[in-house]
């Protein structure tokens, strides 16, 4: 499978018109967050911290997943409850942004390309966005609690590509999990993995300062800095 790098041949990406990128571990390296998060329903049902199977497996599952997965089955109906005790302001210092991403951003939006994200997360998303100024970057941002199915299922990147009125094969899907690669497959459009060479993908894309420069062999004519 193709890995881009600086020898890569930009040319075909002439025909990407959008982007839809996941959030976690793609826009921002959210491992450490999502770990503090769900550990305090360990703590809050009396077990221990999460294994790091389990802190992997709660880093792509949305919340409802995740909490089944965490914590007994009896108290699962309890776990979602305690959720809405939760401040996840405290857990934004642990977000981090991913690097060389919000140059690739601007640069994308400032010569008209679509860009977009589908998550599982639920309603933190304006709050982490913000948090890692990303914000008024994206349109739409697809989450759990704005689709009747979440990841894999096709439907958030269905609704996307609606909004924009353009074609599956006019876009890629960024990801760097199996969810992701399979959200990808369901909606036949073409997956490009982020930071994971162990995906199925029509490309695999090292870190965003790469990226940006194959972009910038594709379209000589935009200018490197928006």
């Amino acid at each position: 499978m193709p890995v881009l790098n600086d020898a890569y041949d930009a040319t075909p990406l002439r025909r990407i018109r959008g982007f839809i990128f996941d959030c976690d571990g793609v826009l921002i390296d959210s491992y450490e967050a999502n770990t503090a998060y769900y550990n305090q329903f360990r703590t809050r049902f009396n077990l221990p911290p999460m294994s790091k199977e389990e802190a992997d497996e709660t880093h792509i599952l949305n919340v409802f997943e995740s909490l089944r997965r965490i914590v007994p089955p009896e108290d699962y109906e309890a776990a979602v409850a305690y959720r809405h005790e939760l401040d996840y302001r405290n857990i934004l210092p642990h977000l981090r942004r991913e690097a060389g991403v919000r140059r690739l951003l601007q640069w994308l939006k400032a010569n008209g390309f679509l860009l977009g994200v589908n998550t599982n997360r639920m309603d933190t998303m304006p709050l982490v966005l913000n948090t890692v100024d990303l914000e008024d970057l994206f349109h739409p941002v697809m989450t759990s609690a704005t689709v009747t199915k979440p990841k894999p299922d096709p439907e958030g990147v269905e609704t996307i590509l609606a909004a924009w009125g353009v074609g599956k094969e006019d876009v890629v899907f960024l990801g760097d999990s199996t969810v992701d690669e399979q959200t990808a497959k369901n909606a036949e459009v073409p997956f490009w993995a982020y930071k994971n060479p162990q995906l199925e993908a029509a490309l695999h894309v090292p870190d965003f300062f790469v990226l940006q420069r194959a972009l910038g062999r594709a379209w000589p004519e935009y200018l490197m800095h928006p």
